[in-house]
């Protein structure tokens, strides 16, 4: 017998707890293809945590898996502590508060304060609660925008963002030494309440995050204005918490999309829940066919990312991507700031290294510096917190990243879109109280700095050949860096992976101050930037391609011949 049939035999016996898992093992009894997608690796446990379809197996999301990843978190924090605590989130996903609470039960059991939320919240909150609370670690039950069949686990440290990469692989190492089935230590969630073991975090949390928030805002601003908004939270956690501000900041025209408005993990109408994506906004464009809207927005499940859509006329609506509402975003606040006399000297816009480098024009506008890190937000919470260590987190303005994440003020260590969803609100307002639409401030933008347009390419891959294909595909392209992309050359090739020094296409050797990662990024000779990166989140290859032109037509044709090429290289055509 396989190794993979008697790992699914051992499962087969003692995953009898969860009926579905149960169910699920019994109905792939003698379908080899079926046991090994489930059982030929286990889920990897890095710097996002866990992620994966929800179901029976090790290369699966299900309490026992979710309990293996906890008891080894456990396991680290009480290396590492005397004593500890951890709070824990989760939002509108299938099994969402089970894992949580199955997962609470496990930290009780081995001794450390568990700090749960009553119902679902989006994960800032957490990242909040982290901090206020003091604890030494954090839990979000979340898959973000993946579709319905995922749900996953991510692991946040004592300052309030996701683990870095060397805390993620000491607790990956405690997690591998665990058995599933013999090694967890388990406590009724219910018990260790009445115990005082777990305790459920009360509205002082809420209400203080909700005042931190605030302090970003201009209430003046919201309540002058007549602006008609229609709201989505994609049937995730931000309804409460956006609404909540909207309504304190003091806007009058607010309506929620009614079939999006309460929390369902199934997404029935939107299968794909990501803001990013035109089908999101359908359901609100329809609404405005009623009601007449001057701005649509919507938030992903767990509330960490917001897309807005402007109506140009006639309900005729202009997605605007990450990369646009994150320019308007910067120009705004800093602006602001700057009328205020609140715009410090030295003060810093962050972003990742694929988004736009239109936001380090207008920072320089302002005087401000742009810094870039990796993607991944837990690199600018990490910024933020090495910046309030040294007494300086006031110069802190605006991180963003092209996948539509923002956060405004420190009070959190990971992106907000209840913060960012206010600020967008506030500043369509503010422009419609001068006569503009969103859309013609980004134009004057574009005027101003150069036509920037970004595009990202998706290929996805499913299952063990999937995994295969991809690593196969960026060892290629590490092996044979292309001299040429389109009809522009090449002028810097750059591996991440390599470290902080490494060599250019041109034989230059380059300094890179950042963490080794799975990146290649191309620079062209026309000024284009083409960047390769394993998703770190979803089994797909992400191709950015980043321009800038003199007009948007020609900013367009670049982008689409870097894109085709791209993908002729990759054999992806």
């Amino acid at each position: 017998m396989s190794d993979i049939m008697m790992l699914y035999e051992k499962w087969c016996k003692f995953a009898t707890k969860d009926k579905d898992v149960a169910e699920e093992l019994k109905r792939i009894n003698g379908d080899s293809a079926q046991i090994n997608e489930r059982f030929y690796s286990d889920l990897e446990f890095g710097t996002g945590g866990l992620r994966g379809v929800i179901g029976a197996g090790t290369n699966r999301l299900n309490v026992y898996t979710v309990n293996r990843a906890t008891q080894g978190l456990a396991d680290y924090l009480n290396s590492r502590y005397e004593k500890s605590s951890v709070a824990i989130a989760f939002d509108s996903r299938i099994k969402s508060d089970i894992f949580a609470k199955s997962a609470a039960g496990v930290l009780a059991a081995n001794g450390i304060k568990v700090y749960i939320y009553p119902e679902l919240v989006p994960t800032p909150m957490l990242s909040y609660a982290v901090r206020y609370l003091k604890c030494k670690a954090g839990i979000m039950i979340t898959a973000s925008h993946n579709p319905a069949k995922y749900n996953g686990y991510k692991c946040y440290n004592e300052y309030g963002y996701q683990m870095t990469d060397e805390a993620a692989a000491e607790t990956y190492d405690c997690i591998k030494k665990i058995d599933i089935f013999s090694d967890v230590k388990e406590i009724d969630f219910d018990n260790a309440v009445s115990h005082g073991k777990i305790e459920i975090i009360g509205s002082d949390v809420f209400n203080s995050f909700y005042d931190e928030v605030a302090k970003q805002c201009s209430p003046e601003i919201c309540a002058s204005s007549d602006i008609k908004i229609i709201y989505s939270p994609l049937n995730g956690t931000g309804n409460k918490p956006v609404r909540h501000m909207l309504k304190r900041l003091g806007f009058k025209n607010i309506s929620v999309v009614p079939e999006q408005e309460n929390p369902d993990g199934n997404f029935p109408t939107c299968p794909f829940p990501n803001p990013e994506i035109q089908q999101a906004f359908e359901y609100a464009i329809k609404l405005s066919e009623k009601e007449n809207a001057d701005l649509l927005f919507a938030t992903d499940p767990d509330c960490d990312r917001v897309g807005i859509a402007v109506n140009i006329g006639n309900n005729n609506f202009q997605l605007l991507n990450g990369n646009e509402t994150g320019a308007l975003l910067c120009d705004y606040v800093l602006r602001k700031k700057k009328e205020a006399g609140e715009l410090l000297p030295g003060s810093y816009l962050v972003k990742t290294i694929v988004t736009s480098d239109l936001i380090a024009k207008i920072g320089d506008s302002y005087d401000c510096k742009t810094m870039n890190f990796l993607t991944g937000f837990k690199y600018i919470g990490e910024f933020v917190t090495k910046l309030e260590s040294e007494g300086e987190a006031d110069k802190y303005v605006l991180g963003m990243e092209e996948s539509y994440g923002y956060l405004a003020g420190t009070h959190v260590r990971d992106k907000d879109a209840v913060v960012a969803s206010a600020l967008i609100c506030e500043m369509a307002a503010y422009y419609k109280n001068q006569g503009k639409r969103l859309t013609q401030v980004l134009e004057e933008l574009f005027k101003k700095y150069g036509y920037y347009k970004n595009a990202l390419l998706n290929f996805q891959f499913e299952g063990a050949s999937g995994m295969e294909k991809m690593k196969a595909l960026m060892e290629k392209m590490r092996a044979n860096a292309p001299a040429q992309i389109a009809s522009s050359k090449v002028v810097e090739s750059l591996d991440y992976l390599a470290g902080k020094s490494v060599e250019t296409a041109s034989g230059i050797t380059k300094q890179i101050d950042l963490p080794k990662s799975n990146v290649l990024e191309y620079h062209l000779q026309n000024g284009a930037i083409v960047v390769v990166r394993p998703s770190g989140t979803e089994p797909k290859i992400k191709i950015y391609v980043i321009v800038c032109g003199n007009t948007p037509e020609e900013s367009d044709e670049t982008v689409e011949n870097i894109s085709v090429n791209m993908k002729t290289l990759l054999g992806l055509d």
